[in-house]
């Protein structure tokens, strides 16, 4: 917070003197209220005793007036003569546990007087801001956009997040790995390259190069980059930062709302940027909204269940998650997604166009079986139409932009992902 919002010293310490004055008045009033009954000189039993002898009377004159009849009026006094004497019993024990009774209701109200106190100095430390005079929205407003403007680059938290645990994979894979990117540095504007290394640095964690090269990539598309180029860059830096979104990923992100707003990907990770810099309220509109759009199963959906609901407390909304409709797969946009193979990898490194064309029918083919018969996310069918239409296998490109739109029907958010491919691939216009 801004320095020049805080309190001087003498305020805060009148602040603190009211507080506790104010504290101790509303546990005055509590404790007196507890007491009461007790110190008022006459037990519960002996007021019972006397609201049921009154009743007696009152039966006995309605029963002499013809107001009841006899056989009710008999059953009546039975009944109240039962409570009498159980009130009597009552009056007789209780008198002799009274003063016994006194001790622990003082201590109780003593405790519940020091609970009061400290529970509300203990809530204030953690939702309050001692020192901080009162802020209005226009204050806190221009505080968050402070925090927004001046918050650390992506190098100054990547340089503090700690090492990513590596997933175990074979030695070969490695090697191939190495190839690969010693390939891609001597042909810096392949791009099919780039979205192998892209794409394979991510599922080894190395998230920095994975962004890196995902940089390359829209260096080399130019203003033919889509939506989800610019997602993906962002993705991976924020990956790369620990879950922290930097000046530079919210640029990307940007860059991704500019050419599709409806981006998934991109309108959570905006949420969660102004989760970050002070803003909940706009955090819980946009989380608030994607979850009511769906599709369950997307893989923003699972971020956002684990945390709207502390971003409705903090922007002081009452909110109610809804029933979870499917179990989301949680997993990154970009890391999520399988990828190519080792074999895949080294005959992406040899470069040549007859081989980088087989080499991308042969995942085509392994996409397209996976699809048919274990299904998979509205990303991966985008991708399997983004590749066709790389083929040049425009109708069959056609009929499973056909069958994916079909699947996803309804499904809002995974039809703008299916038809931006199709859009991509000239299928659409």
């Amino acid at each position: 917070m801004s320095p020049s919002l805080k309190m001087p010293k003498g305020e805060v310490m009148t602040f603190w003197i009211l507080t506790a004055a104010l504290a101790l008045a509303t546990t005055a009033i509590f404790v007196r209220a507890a007491l009461r009954g007790r110190d008022s000189g006459e037990p519960p039993a002996a007021y019972d005793l006397r609201v049921y002898r009154d009743q007696l009377k009152e039966i006995d004159r309605d029963a002499a007036r013809g107001l009841i009849a006899a056989e009710e009026a008999e059953r009546l006094r039975s009944e109240v003569s039962r409570r009498i004497l159980a009130a009597d019993t009552a009056l007789t024990s209780g008198t002799a546990s009274a003063s016994a009774a006194k001790g622990p209701i003082k201590a109780m109200a003593a405790l519940t007087a020091l609970g009061l106190i400290g529970g509300a100095y203990g809530l204030y430390l953690q939702i309050g801001a001692p020192g901080y005079g009162d802020l209005s929205l226009k204050d806190r407003i221009a505080m968050a956009e402070e925090i927004r403007q001046t918050r650390p680059s992506q190098a100054d938290v990547e340089g503090q997040v700690p090492p990513f645990t590596a997933p175990q994979v074979d030695a070969n894979f490695l090697t191939l790995m190495e190839r690969l990117r010693s390939a891609v540095a001597e042909r810096p504007n392949d791009l099919q390259g780039h979205v192998l290394l892209a794409r394979n640095e991510a599922v080894l964690g190395n998230f920095t190069a994975a962004y890196k090269a995902q940089g390359q990539i829209l260096s080399i598309k130019g203003d033919t980059a889509t939506a989800q180029d610019y997602a993906d860059y962002a993705d991976l830096m924020i990956l790369a930062a620990g879950g922290y979104v930097s000046p530079e990923a919210e640029t990307a992100l940007n860059a991704a709302f500019a050419r599709d707003q409806n981006n998934g990907p991109t309108r959570y990770y905006v949420g969660l940027m102004f989760a970050q810099t002070g803003r909940p309220d706009r955090a819980f509109r946009l989380w608030d909204a994607l979850l009511k759009e769906g599709p369950p199963t997307a893989p923003w959906i699972a971020p956002i269940r684990e945390q709207i609901e502390e971003m409705a407390q903090r922007a002081g909304v009452r909110y109610t998650l809804p029933a979870d409709e499917a179990a989301p797969s949680g997993q990154p946009p970009v890391a999520g997604l399988p990828g190519p193979t080792g074999q895949d990898i080294e005959n992406a490194a040899q470069m040549s166009d007859a081989e980088r064309k087989e080499m991308i029918g042969s995942m085509v083919a392994r996409l397209s079986d996976r699809l048919a018969t274990e299904g998979g996310e509205p990303a991966e069918w985008a991708r399997l139409i983004g590749a066709l239409g790389v083929l040049g296998e425009t109708e069959r490109a056609r009929a499973i932009l056909a069958e994916a739109q079909e699947k996803f029907l309804g499904q809002t958010e995974a039809l703008d992902v299916i038809r931006a491919a199709g859009r991509n691939a000239g299928l659409i216009e």
